[in-house]
């Protein structure tokens, strides 16, 4: 297990590392250069500025010789600081993260309350035309936009009830954009959960615990429903780290202001180590968590570590 544990902990790590080297080396990629856009706006954009800026930023630098100094000092929990103000961006994003990860549990909290029931009711009815129709809502929560939703919300319950206030980062301005992440993602954790609930309704032994004389719902809570669990931790890990780093057009939906948020503010204004920061955030939030979720299997399976 301590073996396990050790490879698994220095594949996070390699791959992180991977991570941050990409990502100071593809943010070059955008067109446009942040500290003539910076100057443009100031009414200052000569040479001599532009020059001056750049060197101090290092922009000057080589693309390969920018992407070793920005990892060698991301390890170090240095991601540099804004181009617009000069603020350290490892205390912008840690500022914010605590709203994106409370939006995040929300959301994911909704899309639990409403996809594992609906997995349930379509798996218990398979076939049938409840089945059909759970499936057909998943589908439906799949397809329309992220955004298109969240609006919608708005319009309804902001604009013409007046239940919930339009934008804002609070107890009561969190509902709708939970409400939004929520129901997007409920159709994968709805999906996920039929799946795995019809495997195990075609086991032997849900046959022997029927064949027993136990009631329905001890056949299906107790015997189907929490072994069905265990495929469904995976997605509930995969939905919370693509949750953290994915939720950006939500935030800016409803102005919540988490790193989205921010990170939409860096794009449109070329701030590239903001931009830097934020994909080492989010790619990072993914490999933990992923990590994490291989450690409980290996924990819980010894199969896993045999493999």
């Amino acid at each position: 297990m301590l073996f396990y544990v050790a490879r698994r902990l220095l594949t996070a790590f390699v791959t992180i590392l991977v991570v941050v080297i990409l990502a100071g080396v593809l943010i070059h990629v955008v067109p446009g250069d942040p500290i003539t856009a910076m100057l443009a706006q100031s009414g200052s954009a000569d040479a001599d500025d532009i020059a001056r800026l750049s060197a101090q930023y290092g922009l000057d630098q080589p693309v390969w010789k920018q992407a070793l100094l920005y990892a060698g000092n991301a390890l170090q929990g240095d991601l540099g600081t804004r181009i617009r103000g000069g603020e350290p961006v490892a205390e912008l994003l840690l500022d914010r993260l605590p709203n994106t990860i409370a939006l995040a549990v929300a959301g994911l909290g909704t899309a639990l309350v409403l996809g594992i029931p609906m997995g349930f009711i379509a798996a218990v009815n398979r076939g049938r035309s409840a089945d059909f129709a759970v499936m057909l809502i998943a589908i439906l929560g799949v397809s329309i936009p992220g955004f298109w939703m969240g609006l919608t919300f708005i319009q309804v319950f902001s604009l013409h009830l007046g239940w919930f206030p339009v934008a804002g980062t609070s107890a009561r301005n969190i509902v709708l954009p939970a409400l939004t992440l929520g129901v997007v993602h409920s159709a994968l954790v709805a999906r996920m959960t039929r799946s795995a609930l019809v495997d195990i309704l075609n086991e032997d032994y849900i046959r022997t615990a029927r064949a027993r004389g136990l009631r329905e719902h001890q056949v299906l809570l107790v015997h189907a429903m929490r072994p069905a669990m265990i495929s469904v931790v995976t997605v509930v890990g995969l939905v919370f780290a693509h949750l953290l780093g994915g939720q950006v057009i939500t935030e800016n939906v409803f102005s919540w202001n988490g790193i989205g948020r921010l990170a939409i503010q860096a794009m449109l204004q070329r701030d590239y180590p903001l931009v830097q920061g934020f994909i080492v955030i989010f790619a990072t939030s993914i490999v933990l968590v992923t990590t994490a979720l291989d450690l409980l299997y290996g924990l819980l399976d010894p199969r896993v570590r045999r493999r």
